[in-house]
């Protein structure tokens, strides 16, 4: 009986300092491109134009199943609008119109890492939050825009040092294209902002 108790005392103690070697608290910046795709509907085609942006993060990793993040990220989300083709519907005499235009985005994401040896920690990424398109330096008025999006991704830390870091990740953006002009209507299809991205982190 003794000796059980002992085992399960040993147990525990490794348990706990596993948890305990697997907590992460930081704070990151970071730069991205955005490479979001074209959507086509309701005789509307967008074309947004690829563009460089900067994200900012704060995670608490507790266990490797629990991790938790919340991010802020930022970019010019300039478009071009036209005709879809010849199914166009009443918007075929509309002109090719560009729109400038900014976004933003808020989530909270589900962060499950695994600690390889001392300094890599690969991750992976699911989150929900809000995409906000806003106008730009546009000759044409542009609408601010907010939708619910979808993030899924992932990457890696590696600590070059006690406290900081290397962050690489990948992060793709789910969401309905914004409606940004009353030239056309939205093309109500859904569509994509990939990101690679590369920045620093600072664990405490």
């Amino acid at each position: 009986m003794k000796c059980s108790r002992f085992a399960f005392l040993v147990l525990v103690v490794a348990f706990i300092g596993a948890v305990a070697a697997h907590a992460q608290f930081d704070i990151s910046a970071g730069y991205y491109e955005a490479f979001t795709s074209t959507s086509s509907g309701t005789g509307t085609k967008q074309i947004p134009t690829n563009s460089g942006g900067e994200i900012a993060e704060v995670r608490y990793l507790r266990s490797p199943l629990f991790g938790l993040g919340m991010s802020y990220s930022y970019n010019r989300a300039n478009q071009t609008i036209e005709p879809n083709g010849t199914d166009c519907q009443y918007t075929c005499a509309n002109p090719t119109t560009v729109l400038t235009a900014r976004a933003s985005e808020i989530a909270l994401d589900w962060i499950p890492s695994l600690k390889v040896g001392k300094s890599l920690r690969p991750f992976a990424i699911g989150g929900v939050g809000f995409f906000i398109t806003s106008p730009g330096d546009s000759t044409y008025e542009v609408n601010t825009i907010v939708r619910p999006v979808f993030v899924v991704g992932g990457g890696v830390d590696w600590s070059v040092l006690k406290h900081f870091g290397v962050r690489l990740q990948y992060r793709d953006n789910i969401y309905k294209a914004p409606d940004l002009s009353a030239l056309y209507p939205a093309s109500g299809a859904f569509t994509s902002s990939s990101e690679p991205t590369g920045g620093l982190f600072f664990r405490f």
